[in-house]
């Protein structure tokens, strides 16, 4: 089984590429942003504050949360592939996923997935925590400006009213989050291999991984 783990900030474009390298490869893709996104929503739902870490972890055994192919979320048995994107959702998300409690319930989870199936995964420390011994590591980067357009257009599209400007803050604000927590915090892997898409298409983007991949195991 190959595993191959792609690391880097918001909006860097991780879960889009990843998809289109698992689909190029015949791998599973595993968004581990959507299962800290689905305990937001949770926590959110139960009015428990994103940023009380024990009330947040006493919500931890009444949550299922289902993967699956297509792109689907289910939460509960509950499709939430939309609700989990929405502006709530993503302005506590950084909170929870700075949870220990939560991170090692979750990565209990992933850790299995990579089991059985050869898988790409993407989020913030798959290569440094989740998955230490991957075949492939790729820190996939990009300019805040260009993240902060990406992510203003995407909710132009949805219907999601913002500015620019507080996209931009955003993205600066959970970057700060995630690189600062002190458990499991977003940084490169030793042995991963920075590919920056700021200027590069979502098919650029996906063939240079998926070459990088091909030229590291052989396949």
């Amino acid at each position: 089984m190959i595993s191959v783990a792609i690391d880097g900030p918001s909006s860097a474009g991780k879960s889009t590429v990843a998809k289109g390298v698992a689909k190029q490869l015949g791998f599973v893709y595993v968004d581990t942003g959507a299962m800290y996104r689905c305990v937001t929503l949770y926590a959110l739902e139960h009015n428990v504050d994103c940023q009380n870490d024990e009330e947040v972890c006493k919500l931890l055994p009444f949550i299922d949360i289902e993967l699956c192919i297509g792109g689907k979320v289910l939460l509960n048995g509950k499709d939430v592939t939309h609700d989990i994107r929405t502006q709530p959702v993503v302005d506590n998300v950084s909170y929870i996923a700075a949870n220990k409690g939560v991170r090692l319930f979750l990565v209990d989870i992933q850790r299995d997935m990579a089991k059985d199936v050869s898988i790409v995964m993407d989020g913030r420390d798959i290569g440094t925590y989740v998955l230490p011994n991957a075949n492939v590591k790729i820190f996939q980067v990009a300019d805040v400006k260009e993240r902060a357009k990406r992510r203003y257009l995407e909710n132009i599209e949805k219907g999601i009213e913002c500015t620019l400007e507080a996209v931009e803050k955003d993205l600066e604000r959970r970057d700060y989050i995630d690189s600062h927590r002190e458990f499991a915090p977003l940084c490169k892997a030793s042995d991963a291999i920075e590919v920056d898409t700021s200027y590069l298409t979502i098919e650029e983007s996906i063939d240079t991984i998926v070459k990088i991949i091909k030229e590291k195991v052989g396949i």
